[in-house]
């Protein structure tokens, strides 16, 4: 029947406590945010395109989700506020020289770095990895670190 006496059950082996929260890794989700589309889940490519809140698609992704009109279309969380193709705004990105993902071939036998951003900020060079924040002008569509706005301090467009 056991606890025959060669053993003594601890307080903590007989009582089950409250399941602790799995914490989300929050490198993962800056990848998630700067690498991959809101919408689709896809990785990044040009045109790229943002909503007010900050979000970043691919063109196409919103261009898809607004066309479609089927009663059975699942309404998306993360554009739902995204009416019309005039609420998204298509972005001028510079390219970081640094960033060579696309450039290899991807056989899976290299080591990707996950923190070396695609884009930098033409003014300041910080990279857009999700570790410094970025700003973009709605009239132009020009990204710029926050850093590089505050040190100017114009609401036009430094190009």
């Amino acid at each position: 029947m056991g606890c025959d006496g060669g053993t003594i059950p601890k307080r903590h082996e007989l009582v089950k406590g409250p399941r602790k929260v799995e914490k989300v890794d929050k490198v993962a989700e800056l990848v998630a945010r700067w690498f991959y589309c809101a919408l689709s889940q896809e990785k990044l490519r040009r045109p790229i395109v943002a909503c007010e809140l900050g979000r970043l698609y691919n063109k196409d992704a919103i261009i898809e989700y607004l066309l479609d009109k089927s009663p059975d279309k699942t309404p998306m969380e993360s554009a739902s506020h995204i009416k019309s193709i005039k609420n998204v705004t298509e972005l001028q990105l510079v390219d970081n020289p640094a960033w060579s993902g696309d450039k290899e071939s991807t056989k899976g036998d290299k080591y990707e770095d996950l923190q070396c951003g695609h884009f930098i900020c033409p003014v300041v060079g910080l990279e857009m990895n999700g570790r410094h924040r970025f700003c973009f002008l709605r009239n132009c569509g020009c990204v710029f670190s926050e850093r590089a706005l505050k040190e100017i301090k114009a609401e036009v467009c430094h190009k």
